[in-house]
């Protein structure tokens, strides 16, 4: 069990926290679309706030790749944090230097500082010695709160741990709790419910599950990958020879470890990838090679429910169907509402673009844990060490 907040005399102490801020903007009017992370850290920022410490928050933006990008400051994520806290935080345009420096010396306790994009310095992602030592400079503390980029060996991540008694963040916790929870002692029947499109990214998951796993159901796009596996047409949608492969490779997998594989029975097709095309709902038999295949058909929606129904815990990774566009979001939706009213299950979704769905579906309460991490949630479930959190000692080391 790794050491919280909770275990760290933090009391009057500046305490560095690294968040994950990454989040969306509306590409028309450039506001925050979906302030789940940012929401998320608000439990680690107001026990600080409680033991009287001053909290300088530290996050990347998008990917400047070392450069500084207007587009990309932190200026409207700090906005929002403003909005989120009740009060005014303090937002400066650099991570280190003299500026930062003098900004944290003047702060009150219970201040909250938001540094400038991490990542519009190139010695973040290179985890150089020096920058980690300029960051850590800042604080006394340094807490992790940001697992869903736990999986990544950067300065701010991993390297200023180096530096700094470090500890986990409210946040992390959680994600710990509840996928460690999946892994290793998950309550019968498990499901895992795979969609999206990349099949190449769900592999070493199920490998790592499948001793513990008793029902696959697949749909979006990967269906498709499935069936073209088995020999049937699949539309116009690109598969691609390695992926048909991995698909042949779980099906054997699934056989030998007497798991139940469910795939679609009707889709919707499109004649277009687009929001305003003609479609139509079709049976497996009747999927031709022309077409889009858009989102599962309702007496699929309907199979999927009546197996998940007896299920004790459910992971779930990838949407049903194009959900960006309101005619393809059924399929997603009400498997969402269907999970949400299966009682005693325990159901994680893990991150990415499944979490942006049940967020934009108004569907957050549906399911017990919405995980922020997507790379990071999917390596921790293939059984992965994420370099983040094993750099946070356990609950029982003491700090020199």
């Amino acid at each position: 069990m790794k050491r919280t907040i909770r275990d760290a005399d933090c009391s009057d102490k500046t305490v560095l926290v690294r968040v994950d801020f990454n989040v969306p903007l509306d590409p028309i009017t450039g506001q925050i679309s979906d302030d789940t992370r940012i929401f998320a850290s608000l439990p680690t920022i107001r026990y600080l706030q409680q033991n009287n410490c001053k909290i300088i928050l530290c996050s990347h933006f998008d990917r400047p790749k070392g450069k500084i990008v207007k587009e990309m400051r932190m200026f409207p994520v700090a906005k929002r944090l403003n909005a989120l806290l009740g009060q005014e935080t303090i937002y400066v345009r650099e991570t280190i230097g003299d500026v930062v420096r003098e900004a944290a010396n003047e702060m009150a306790p219970r201040d909250v500082m938001v540094l400038e994009n991490v990542r519009f310095y190139g010695a973040e992602e290179a985890n150089e010695i020096a920058f980690c030592r300029s960051l850590a400079s800042l604080a006394d503390i340094y807490v992790n709160d940001a697992f869903s980029t736990s999986h990544r060996d950067h300065a701010s991540i991993s390297g200023i741990a180096d530096f700094l008694p470090s500890y986990a963040g409210f946040q992390m916790e959680k994600e710990l709790r509840n996928l460690s929870a999946a892994l290793d002692d998950p309550a019968r029947p498990m499901a895992a419910i795979m969609g999206g499109a990349k099949i190449v990214d769900k592999i070493n998951l199920l490998q790592n599950m499948f001793e513990k796993l008793d029902l696959l159901v697949v749909g979006g796009g990967m269906a498709m990958i499935f069936f073209s596996a088995l020999g049937y047409s699949v539309g116009e949608g690109p598969i691609d020879e390695e992926s048909v492969n991995i698909a042949k490779s779980i099906l054997q997998l699934a056989k030998e470890n007497n798991t139940e594989v469910i795939l679609p029975t009707d889709v919707v097709v499109a004649d277009s990838f687009s929001i305003d095309s003609k479609y139509k709902t079709v049976s497996l038999t009747e999927l031709k090679d022309k077409g889009f295949v858009m989102d599962i058909g309702p007496e699929t929606l309907k199979l999927f429910i009546s197996k998940l129904n007896n299920c004790k815990t459910i992971v779930w990774n990838g949407p049903m169907g194009v959900f960006e566009f309101e005619q393809f979001s059924n399929g997603t939706r009400g498997l969402a509402e269907a999970v949400a009213n299966i009682k005693n299950v325990t159901s994680i979704v893990g991150g990415g673009s499944t979490a942006e769905a049940i967020n934009k579906l108004g569907l957050v309460n549906a399911v017990t844990h919405i995980s922020t991490g997507g790379g990071a949630s999917l390596e921790f479930l293939e059984g992965k060490d994420l370099i983040g959190v094993s750099k946070i000692p356990d609950v029982d080391v003491v700090d020199l």
